[in-house]
């Protein structure tokens, strides 16, 4: 089975997509082999190098309220909590465009997903910049990539041209809010559903398919 995982790292609700989905992975258990891709998204591809404020962005993008937004961040406590990611403060918002510059080429060396956990638990745990160089190349090296090659991309415009495709892909594709998790290219479960959603629709889509598990 492959899931094409479509999100941005700055979505909050992404982590918990990720996570939830990777708990209904583990419930089922190796009997459902899956290839797991991360695809791009930009939620504020105009946002500049310094980033802005996360409250007032978000009151002014979705009309919220301070106490909307206070009860939106308990909920995603709450729900990262069950699935054992940690939310912690994120006073500011940035760009993320070199993140999935640096995905896609981890992609490539085969550690895409442990620098997709990488970047979410810096920006939403340590409210990390994720378009900062130096935290990106700390990223790579933690999650065993070549820092110096992680330097070249962040220094030059590579894999540009491929995130930005991928992303007209998906939006052409009626893809404009994430996580948007697309299985096989032809099934989609939109938002940061709980792990027992994704186990029940990724157990009743392998029947379907007579991929097993029961």
């Amino acid at each position: 089975m492959k899931i094409d995982f479509v999100s941005d790292v700055a979505c909050p609700w992404c982590a918990v997509g990720l996570h939830a989905l990777e708990e209904a992975l583990r419930r089922i258990g190796p009997q459902l082999p899956v290839e797991l891709h991360f695809q791009p998204f930009e939620l504020n591809p105009q946002m500049p190098p310094e980033g802005e404020d996360a409250a007032e962005h978000l009151a002014r993008k979705y009309g919220a309220s301070p106490a909307q937004l206070a009860a939106t961040r308990q909920t995603l406590r709450e729900r990262g909590a069950e699935v054992g990611f940690a939310f912690g403060e994120r006073p500011r918002i940035w760009n993320t465009f070199d993140a999935h510059r640096l995905l896609h080429w981890a992609g490539l060396e085969g550690k895409q997903r442990e620098l997709k956990h990488a970047l979410l638990s810096a920006y939403h745990t340590h409210a990390q910049n994720p378009g900062s160089a130096e935290v990106l190349l700390q990223l790579c090296a933690d999650v065993g990539l070549d820092v110096a090659r992680a330097r070249a991309i962040l220094d030059s415009d590579e894999y540009a041209d491929a995130v930005r495709e991928r992303e007209r892909f998906y939006q052409a594709r009626g893809i404009h809010s994430v996580p948007s998790v697309i299985i096989d290219d032809r099934h989609l479960i939109q938002g940061g559903q709980p792990a027992e959603a994704f186990e029940r629709a990724l157990r009743q889509l392998a029947a379907d398919g007579s991929a097993v598990p029961q």
